[in-house]
């Protein structure tokens, strides 16, 4: 079995053990090796533009708001653009800040035909620390993966 097949089957597992709607979930490092190693494979980073902007992207990942930055309300053409940048046969990664619109799109997603969507656990920049600020405790700049400041 190869490791991305590995990996595939844990996030199976991991969404079957928590009931998930969709295919299961990766960690950061997991859902780097998965783009490494599949070349179906999709980063949809589902963050705001202003996230993209000051915090920073994974090269090479479509960029798709789950929400529209200042209001936070929900980006009606989220699906439209999902299509078009995404085939539903892919393996899709989704992301954002923490793990949790990324759940939401993940859940649509799968809705919708995408046969294997992931969600990205820790997100971008990962849970709050102590002092109540990420980017210190996991996530995927903390796990020191591709990223460039927007």
């Amino acid at each position: 079995m190869s490791e991305a097949a590995k990996i595939l089957e844990s996030a199976r597992q991991r969404g079957a053990a928590q009931g998930l709607p969709y295919t299961g979930a990766v960690t950061p490092a997991e859902a780097q090796q998965l783009l490494s190693a599949l070349p179906n494979a999709k980063l949809v980073d589902v963050r705001t533009h202003a996230e993209w902007a000051f915090v920073g992207v994974v090269p090479g990942a479509e960029l798709i708001e789950w929400k529209r930055y200042p209001g936070m309300m929900p980006n009606p053409d989220f699906l439209t653009q999902l299509k078009a940048a995404v085939d539903p046969e892919s393996v899709v990664l989704f992301m954002c800040r923490s793990g949790a619109r990324s759940h939401d799109a993940a859940v649509l997603a799968a809705a919708h035909g995408y046969a294997t969507a992931l969600n990205v656990l820790e997100g971008f920049e990962g849970d709050k620390d102590a002092t109540e600020h990420r980017g210190r405790v996991n996530g995927w700049k903390v796990a020191g993966l591709p990223w460039v400041q927007g």
